[in-house]
This record gives structure tokens, C-alpha cells and sequence, in this order.
């Protein structure tokens, strides 16, 4: 043994072995250099600057209430400014496609909800993304319901006097939306489809102007997200015949679903999450999502949402995978058969 050890510690073993240590270095080296940008991020090193977090709407609403909630929480906890960056237009698809053609160093981040299911059936080959492949799922954070609204003195008080006078009246009533796509639109389209019945499509730049049109009588009835008409509801300027969802909602108990309604199976669940661009570390996945569930179950949070009707998911990243995908699927075939065109 004390032979071999001498045998091999000879100038020219040395020499051989520092151009190996060497060549293995400069391909290390060379292996880091080529990692795409940000794959070298660990979830101790971030975040290591500011993050943004971009809402594809205008300020307002629950998706930027999410938004501000979650960021103004992860700047305290993380010491690193969340800027909430409102970039609407394109029927969300100007904000999606930012974050989608951002560097995936969980640095830019995607404020999700429903309608992202349905762009790919409404754009096709248009839409500048993939939403399947262009995106990292983080946490399915919330859920909410559409309530089925109608103005005070339209003389419908059920689903099924709205079925009757629908069915009497193709294409007399008119509702209102904010804009095609969107989950209050989806909501009406999948209505008509499991009912047979025709109703006039009038979309809006938003809900404001939408439910505002309600108000004055210009349109008939809409379906609107649960904290978008609570005010009018409960000032009793609005009448709420049904609600989305699969239960009724907790802050409108007396208001039944559409399914127990005499619609069997329908259902609309509003959701909302936050992605990131694919690629983004799965380390840095998780540490998002750890973070912003725990955010999610702040009880101060919890009610905050409840106020608004709005509860608290908190998901893992695979299922709101499973979830964004099961919707583009369900909204898709809505949208082939109902040949919804973008307005």
C-alpha cells in the first residue's frame, strides 16, 4: 500500500490531476453560465429585490383587493417592496402577456381569475401566450359566486319566472356584463345554453358602468360577482333571484342557487389566483406559496374576504393547476357553442 501511494505521487500525476481539476471547473463554470435567468435563485436568497405583482384590470374590484392585500403582507414579511402594477386592457390579455414573457425569477407575478379559462377558446391562435405552458400555477387563493340579479321594477322575482318570460320573449330581455369573456358574460352564456332560452348581450367597460346601467333601467338583469352588488342589494335597489355556486352564499342565505332553481348541474365558481411565468424555480414556487397561504389564513384576512362574500381557498400549486386546466376545458366548449365573439 505505502508503494502504490508513491507511485502515484510523481510530479507528472500531479500535473495531470490539476488539468483535470481545471477542465472540471471551467465546465461547471460554463454549466452556470448557460441556466436560464434566475434558475440560480434559491428560496433562501429571494427575494432579493423588489416583486411585481400585476393585476390586469383597473384598480378596484376583489382581484385588486387580492392583489394589495397579499403584497402589502409579503413587503412586511419579505422586507422587499410588492409593487401592485395595474396593467387592464385586452380583455386582460395585455396584462397576461407581460407576466407571460417576463424572465421566470418569480420577480413578476400574475394576478389570475376566471376569464384567463376562457381566452384561449376566444382568441385561438391570436393570443399571444399559451395558458397552459406559458405559466407557473402559485395558489388558487379565493372563491367567490355571481349573483343573478334583476332591476326592481322588471316584475320577476325567480328563475323560473325569468325561464317563462324568456321563453315567451327571445331576445327581449337584455343583459348586461363587463365585457365578453368575463365570468358575469360566461355565466349568462352557460345560463342560456342549459336552459334553452335567448337573452340580448350588452357588454360593458366594467362593473361599475354595468351594474350602474342595471340601476337606470337601460338593461334588464346580470349576473355580477357577490362583492360587486352586495351595496346595492342591500340598499334594496337590487333584486338577487340566484346565486352560482353549488351552496347558497353566506351572505345571502335566502338566496337560492341556480341549480335548486330548476337548473340541475348548473354551476359557476369565480376564482381567484396568482401564477407565475413558466420556468420560475420550483423552490421559489413553493416558498411563494407557503408565504401567501399563510397570509391567506390571517383570520384578519379571512373576514376581510368574508365581508366582501368572498372565501378563502389557499391551495397548493398542482391544484390550481388542476383547477385552470378543468376551466379552460368547461369554458371552452361553452364558448365553441355558444360561438362567443370577442366585442
Amino acid at each position: 500500500m505505502q508503494d502504490i501511494n508513491r507511485s502515484i505521487d510523481v510530479p507528472e500525476a500531479r500535473g495531470t490531476a490539476r488539468k483535470w481539476a481545471a477542465a472540471l471547473c471551467l465546465g461547471l463554470a460554463w454549466a452556470a453560465a448557460a441556466l436560464p435567468a434566475g434558475a440560480a435563485d434559491t428560496a433562501d436568497d429571494y427575494p432579493a429585490k423588489p416583486i411585481r405583482l400585476v393585476v390586469p384590470y383597473t384598480p378596484g374590484g376583489f382581484n385588486d383587493t387580492l392583489a394589495r392585500t397579499v403584497g402589502e403582507r409579503l413587503t412586511r414579511r419579505w422586507k422587499q417592496a410588492v409593487v401592485v402594477d395595474n396593467r387592464p386592457g385586452g380583455n386582460t390579455v395585455i396584462g397576461n402577456t407581460m407576466v407571460a414573457k417576463s424572465p421566470a425569477d418569480g420577480y413578476t407575478l400574475l394576478i389570475t381569475p376566471l376569464p384567463f379559462a376562457a381566452l384561449p377558446a376566444l382568441y385561438g391562435s391570436k393570443l399571444p401566450y399559451n395558458a397552459t405552458k406559458d405559466f407557473e400555477p402559485i395558489v388558487w387563493a379565493a372563491s367567490t359566486q355571481n349573483v343573478l340579479a334583476v332591476r326592481n321594477d322588471l316584475g320577476i322575482n325567480n328563475v323560473k319566472e325569468l325561464l317563462d318570460y324568456a321563453r315567451k320573449n327571445p331576445g327581449k330581455l337584455n343583459y348586461g356584463s363587463t365585457g365578453s369573456g368575463s365570468s358575469n358574460h360566461l355565466s349568462m352564456e352557460l345560463f342560456e345554453k342549459m336552459t334553452g332560452t335567448r337573452l340580448t348581450h350588452v357588454p360593458y367597460k366594467g362593473s361599475a358602468p354595468a351594474v350602474m346601467a342595471l340601476l337606470g333601467g337601460e338593461i334588464d338583469l346580470l349576473f355580477d360577482n357577490v362583492p360587486n352588488v352586495m351595496q346595492q342589494i342591500k340598499a334594496g335597489k337590487l333584486k338577487p333571484i340566484a346565486v352560482t355556486g353549488t351552496s347558497r352564499a353566506r351572505l345571502l342565505p335566502d338566496v337560492p342557487t341556480v341549480a335548486e332553481s330548476g337548473v340541475p348541474g348548473y354551476e359557476v365558481n369565480v376564482w381567484f389566483g396568482i401564477q407565475a411565468p413558466a420556468g420560475t424555480p420550483p423552490a421559489i414556487v413553493q416558498k411563494l406559496n407557503q408565504e401567501v397561504v399563510r397570509i391567506l389564513g390571517d383570520p384578519d384576512v379571512v373576514k376581510l374576504f368574508r365581508e366582501q362574500g368572498v372565501e378563502v381557498v389557499a391551495s397548493s400549486p398542482a391544484r390550481f393547476a388542476q383547477l385552470v386546466d378543468g376551466e379552460i376545458g368547461k369554458w371552452g366548449t361553452v364558448v365553441k357553442d355558444a360561438n362567443v365573439q370577442i366585442e
